[in-house]
């Protein structure tokens, strides 16, 4: 007996279907953007697409931290330096994303700095096929250091689950008068019951 999908399967499926049938061969870059539920979203988006037939490396921007120093220059509780400081997007950039679409045998790394030492990371340099998928999560995907680095970007709407953390919370606001990440972004995702992920459009707002 062949079982129904569920809600949140289904969606998954059908996104996976989206952004291969535009993009089809070659290196992707996909980001999954958003304060709150992008990890688990992008390992389903990323089990969707190998089941699909196409090879998946996942990533994750909080894996490319500052050290704490960095991270906490203006206090532990500012949302501007969650924003600002918290990310080393030139390490992300230059050791995964832009070997990863050199293609060949460049070697990446998906993982630079370990938060519970506070220090980097020894690199652990990976390949992947000529047709190969990056699939990164995290926030504030869209800053203006990062525009272009993916194919396809969907964006989490933030709702009612950030308000736990305040600092999260208040940066993410930042990131929205900054950047407005609905308008530019090729998919947006209502998260209000993780089980049925609705799709909602920017011009909503």
């Amino acid at each position: 007996m062949v079982s129904t999908p569920t809600p949140r399967t289904a969606f998954m499926d059908a996104l996976a279907a989206e952004i291969t049938h535009n993009y089809g061969r070659g290196r992707r870059v996909v980001a999954v953007d958003g304060i709150v539920g992008t990890g688990a979203f992008a390992d389903d988006l990323g089990m969707a697409l190998r089941e699909a037939g196409h090879p998946v490396t996942r990533a994750s921007l909080t894996d490319f931290l500052l050290p704490r120093a960095s991270r906490e220059q203006r206090g532990a509780d500012s949302p501007e330096g969650y924003y600002d400081d918290r990310f080393d997007y030139a390490t992300f950039q230059r050791v995964l994303v832009h070997p990863f679409r050199m293609g060949g045998s460049a070697g990446f790394v998906t993982a630079s700095f370990d938060a519970s030492r506070d220090r980097p990371l020894e690199p652990r340099w990976k390949t992947a096929p000529a047709d190969a998928v990056l699939l990164i999560d995290g926030p504030f995907l869209q800053r203006s250091e990062l525009r272009g680095i993916a194919n396809f970007v969907l964006y989490l709407e933030p709702g009612a689950a950030a308000a736990g953390d305040a600092r999260a919370s208040a940066a993410d606001a930042l990131y929205r008068t900054a950047v407005g990440p609905r308008a530019t972004s090729d998919a947006i995702v209502e998260l209000t019951d993780s089980e049925v992920p609705k799709r909602v459009f920017a011009d909503r707002c």
